[in-house]
């Protein structure tokens, strides 16, 4: 029978391995993983609220409020008055040459975390994952 306990924490490790790597790499364009991420956020869902990008990158409104605030300050993201209280956030060009340098990064470092695994075995742990998470 499995043990559910190391399951959870091979999880844990694996995340841990992907953002440890992941925000060491993004250093070279700049930003960190949280950034790029909330980068990232912003290009998938334009004009989305500070509360939508909140929930997309797993954070506190409190927390993407002070992260946007910094994004705009580094002039890669900028903040208007939407409908009602809404405050929505649109990349900047500046922000979408870190978005992209941060791709590029992100195929590298995913290549090589990867890289164990052969395609079947990523196949099979991306729809066991994807299983997994549906209902969160």
């Amino acid at each position: 029978m499995t043990d559910l306990e190391t399951l959870g924490q091979l999880v844990k490790r694996a995340q841990y391995r992907n953002h440890r790597t992941m925000d060491a790499a993004l250093r070279d364009v700049g930003v960190s993983l949280v950034q790029w991420d909330a980068l990232r956020a912003v290009d998938r869902t334009p004009s989305a609220s500070g509360h939508d990008l909140a929930v997309a990158t797993f954070q506190s409104d409190q927390a993407f409020g002070t992260l946007a605030t910094r994004l705009v300050d580094r002039g890669l993201v900028t903040r208007t008055a939407g409908r009602g209280r809404r405050i929505e956030h649109t990349l900047t060009d500046e922000g979408r040459a870190a978005l992209a340098g941060g791709q590029a990064v992100a195929v590298e470092v995913l290549d090589e975390l990867f890289a164990p695994l052969s395609e079947g075995d990523r196949s099979s742990l991306s729809r066991l994952l994807e299983t997994l998470t549906a209902n969160s």
